[in-house]
Order: structure tokens, then sequence, then C-alpha cells
């Protein structure tokens, strides 16, 4: 197997710093880690928890958080399906980051 064809097979999953920069970056990606944290796990009832926040970001940030694996999706065989997503135990610990990083924001406030 040549170089190319590991990059194709499995692309690397980016470092916890460059997750940090991108998803603290993007305040879709904040948004929907903070409504699965509050318990919120449906795509649908995402979508409509949050003003302007369309399907299209909506799956993108979803994707996005699964594949650097602080989400873990299940999908139901139901029809029609049920999709659901959780913090995974990677997606805990990174969002006790993020708490952190809030926590140093009002610090900053005072």
């Amino acid at each position: 197997m040549t170089d190319k064809d590991k990059k194709i097979a499995s692309p690397a999953r980016p470092s916890v710093a460059e997750m940090v920069e991108n998803i603290v970056g993007c305040k879709w990606s904040l948004r929907v880690l903070a409504l699965v944290r509050a318990g919120v796990s449906r795509p649908g009832a995402m979508e409509h928890a949050v003003d302007g926040l369309t399907a299209k970001v909506l799956n993108e940030r979803l994707k996005k958080l699964t594949r650097y694996g602080i989400l873990d999706k299940t999908v139901y065989p139901e029809s029609p399906p049920r999709v659901e997503y959780r913090l995974t135990a990677f997606g805990q610990q990174f969002s006790a980051l993020l708490d952190q990083i809030e926590r140093l924001e009002k610090v900053l406030q005072q």
C-alpha cells in the first residue's frame, strides 16, 4: 500500500488543538454541542431550537463532530428512521475543555 492509498483509506484525525480551533471558531458547532449537552439528541429538535440553523449547516456540523469522535450517531431501524446523537467519552472531556474556555472568558470580562 502506498502513502497515497493510506491517505485515502483512513484520513488522519486532527489534533485536539486543531479541533478546538475549528469548533471554537464556529458558532454553529458550539451551539450544536450545547444542545446535545442539554439533552437535545435529535436533529429535527436541534434545528427547531436555534433560529437561523439550517438543516444543511446542522448536518455538516453533526458530521464533523462525529468524525472528530466528539459525538456518536445512533440510527434506529424504524420507519421513518430515527437518528440520535450523544456525546462520546472523548466528547465529554472535550466539552470540559470548552467549559474552561468559557470560565476564562468570564474572568476577562470582570
